[in-house]
């Protein structure tokens, strides 16, 4: 007995790896398609790269493994249906529970190492690979000057090379407009060659002028028509460019953690609870702000409401309204009505955020029973391959 379950296991496990990393393959591909316009032309370092496809590999383990489970499972039953095993086995006396006996008891345990997984690795994964991907999306182009192009890549300035040397540093017929004044196009530098060069860590980018001029056009803002012109000539100038902005910086893993995918079960039912009662609180706080604006709803007169008769006819308005004059009255009709105008207000706004709130908290829900799909998911799809 014990071959035949080591026959069974060996012909599940090949199948098994094999359409894991083929499903998981796909979907890494499919990630690379959809970002592949925030991947490109960013200057990323490979083991940027290789950290956010590992981070995005993982996070696709609950797609890729029931879809593993259920195509394994078919093509070993399938095999030992098409070679005539089962029917070898069953004419043995072993019946198809026994045969099935070793896979159930596997993948149960794959069921449990999966919820494991989605509750305890999948959030800091997620984590991970979240703000990785933020980081990446909100990563600059690469500086990439080329001949004949104005370039603006760099903040306040724009530029223009007329022609690139073989060397890669020696640069001809250079123009460079300075917007840092932000007075458009007042400061121009032309020079005839120059040299360019980045740092050694790529933090600037250093540029050596040789035999060009500086145009500057003042502005005077309190004379228009006064816009005094200069011009000046230099031999060799030297120009820094800060590069800081093309580098990747990396943003505190802290402002994600609270997310609900970077949450195991016990940290999304804290959550849940703390939502529930900020709803409540936001709920009683808008009742209670009500009421103070129409207090006096609870102290009319209930003699006096039960005389307002059940008809399309105006009631008398109150005593007191009635002792004001034609002034006083409409300062106490817009008074309410502003009144009215603020209390619907704060009830749309108070409105809005409640339902946003619920919404959260039906997110939470779903992720809470999510950690427990890809088990489900797992066991279910193997008794239906």
């Amino acid at each position: 007995m014990k071959k035949l379950y080591i026959l069974i296991l060996r012909s599940y496990l090949g199948p098994l790896i094999l359409t894991f990393f083929i499903a998981l393959f796909i979907l890494v591909m499919q990630f690379l398609w959809k970002y592949i316009d925030d991947l490109v032309g960013k200057g990323l370092q490979w083991q940027v790269i290789g950290e956010l496809l590992f981070y995005a590999s993982t996070t696709f383990v609950p797609l890729a493994l029931p879809l593993a489970i259920l195509l394994s499972s078919l093509m070993t039953f399938g095999n030992l249906g098409e070679r005539y095993e089962l029917v070898a086995i069953k004419s043995a006396g072993i019946s198809l529970r026994t045969v099935m006996k070793p896979l159930v008891v596997l993948s149960v345990l794959i069921s449990i190492f999966a919820f494991f997984f989605s509750n305890n690795i999948l959030p800091v994964t997620n984590l991970k690979f979240k703000s990785i991907l933020y980081d990446v999306r909100q990563q600059k182009l690469a500086l990439n000057i080329r001949e004949g192009i104005f370039y603006n890549g760099i903040e306040g300035y724009t530029m223009r090379i007329g022609k690139k040397e073989k060397d890669g540093v020696t640069i001809r017929d250079i123009m460079i407009y300075d917007h840092t004044s932000r007075m458009g196009n007042t400061t121009v530098t032309r020079a005839e060659w120059g040299r360019m060069e980045q740092s050694a860590d790529g933090a600037t980018l250093d540029l050596t002028l040789y035999n060009g001029y500086n145009y500057d056009e003042k502005t005077d803002r309190r004379n228009e028509r006064n816009r005094p012109f200069q011009r000046t000539y230099f031999a060799e100038q030297y120009r820094r460019f800060d590069l800081s902005d093309f580098k990747m910086m990396r943003t505190n893993e802290e402002l994600f953690r609270n997310h609900y995918q970077m949450l195991n079960l016990k940290q999304l039912t804290q959550a849940e609870d703390s939502l529930l009662r900020e709803t409540d609180m936001r709920l009683s706080g808008l009742l209670r702000s009500t009421e103070i604006s129409y207090s006096f709803n609870n102290q009319l007169d209930s003699a006096y409401m039960s005389r307002i008769p059940d008809t399309l006819k105006p009631v008398n308005r109150l005593p007191v309204i009635s002792s004001l004059d034609k002034t006083g009255t409409l300062q106490v009709y817009e008074l309410a009505l502003n009144a009215a105008r603020n209390t619907k207000s704060n009830i749309e706004f108070n409105k809005a955020d409640i339902e946003a709130r619920l919404v959260l908290i039906r997110k939470h829900q779903v992720e809470w029973h999510r950690k427990f799909t890809l088990s489900i998911a797992c066991l279910v799809l193997f008794f239906i391959g």
